[in-house]
C-alpha cells in the first residue's frame, strides 16, 4: 500500500508500482493534486517499496507520518526547532505495508521519543500499527509514552475537513508533550 507525499514521489513510487511482480494498491491523497508542486524529473527512476525516507535527521524526538501530513509534519517540525529549539527527525514512511520497521524503531531508540500522525482516525489507524511494533521492539529505549495525532473518531464532512485533519498546532503540542515528559 503506497502513500506519496507528492509529485516526485508519485512518479518514482508509481513506476516502482507498475513494475512490481506483487499486487500494489497506490493510495493518492486528493490534496496533492490542488496543493503540491515540485519539479519531477522527466527521466525514469524508481523509489524502492517498503523504504522509508528520513526527510530530516534530529537528535530530541521521532515524527513519523505518510502521504498528505507530511507536508503538516515539516510545518510543525520547523515551529518545533524555531520556537522551542526541538530537534525533531521526520521520516516519510511513503508506503504502509510492508513499511519500513527499522528505520522507525532504529530512529526512535536513537531520540528515545515517537510522535506518530495521520490523517486516518484514531481508532483502527494504521498508526496503531506503528505504535505496537515500536512499542513491542523499543521499549526500553522509550523515554516517553508514543504521541498519537490523528482523526477523531467520527464522520465528517468535507466542509469540517479542516477541523477533522491534525494540523501543525496539534502535532507541535505532541511534540512538545513527548520532549517535557523526558524531562
Amino acid at each position: 500500500v503506497v502513500m506519496p507525499r507528492g509529485p516526485r514521489a508519485a512518479k518514482g513510487l508509481l513506476l516502482s508500482s507498475i513494475r512490481s511482480k506483487d499486487p500494489v494498491i497506490f493510495m493518492e491523497p486528493k490534496a496533492l493534486y490542488r496543493a503540491s508542486v515540485e519539479d519531477v524529473p522527466d527521466d525514469d527512476y524508481m523509489i524502492p517499496l517498503g523504504k522509508a525516507e528520513i526527510l530530516r535527521s534530529g537528535s530530541d524526538v521521532t515524527v513519523v507520518g505518510w502521504g498528505g501530513q507530511l507536508r503538516i509534519l515539516e510545518k510543525a517540525c520547523d515551529m518545533a526547532q524555531s520556537e522551542h529549539g526541538i530537534s525533531c527527525e521526520l521520516i516519510d514512511l511513503r508506503t504502509i505495508l510492508p513499511w519500513d520497521v527499522d528505520c522507525v524503531v532504529d530512529s526512535t531508540e536513537k531520540t528515545g521519543k515517537l510522535v506518530v500522525s495521520h490523517e486516518a482516525p484514531i481508532t483502527c489507524g494504521f498508526g496503531a500499527e506503528v505504535v505496537a511494533t515500536v512499542q513491542e521492539r523499543s521499549f526500553l529505549s522509550l523515554e516517553a509514552p508514543i504521541q498519537r495525532v490523528c482523526g477523531y473518531d467520527t464522520p465528517f464532512p468535507l466542509v469540517f475537513e479542516k477541523y477533522y485533519i491534525p494540523d501543525e498546532l496539534k502535532n507541535l503540542e505532541a511534540i512538545k508533550k513527548v520532549v517535557d515528559y523526558a524531562q
